[in-house]
């Protein structure tokens, strides 16, 4: 008995972290453009967040990584004026560069031929993060 709680304890402490991230109220304005074209939008920069992927031996969710990464980003690039967000590259070791950008009322498009990537629409649809 004293050993299954020895072992389950840990786990219940991970699964109910939530690493006190949050997105800041003026963050929520800005988009995140997963793959589209940002090309008529001003760069106004980039931005390399991080967050602890792992505990000791323990990695954590994704998911959740992902999640943290893309709020801090957003934080970030609501702190120099832009209104949306590119990832430049895919997490690594729980670090990953976001390019900020303002694109104004335009929505990056995900195709370079131009055209609106489904459901694009503006205020059609927004992301937020996923509670934990």
């Amino acid at each position: 008995m004293r050993k299954t709680l020895l072992l389950l304890v840990p786990v219940l402490l991970l699964s109910a972290c939530n690493w006190g991230i949050t997105m800041d109220p003026a963050a929520k304005n800005v988009r995140t453009a997963w793959s589209g074209d940002v090309s008529a939008c001003r760069d106004l920069g980039k931005v390399t967040v991080s967050v602890m992927d792992h505990v000791g031996p323990v990695d954590r969710n994704d998911i959740k990584v992902r999640d943290e990464l893309e709020v801090l980003a957003r934080n970030e690039a609501a702190k120099m004026n832009a209104d949306t967000i590119k990832p430049l590259a895919e997490p690594d070791a729980g670090s990953q560069p976001w390019g900020a950008y303002q694109c104004g009322a335009r929505v990056p498009s995900a195709n370079p031929a131009g055209h609106a990537a489904p459901n694009s629409t503006p205020g059609n649809a927004q992301t937020f993060p996923i509670r934990h």
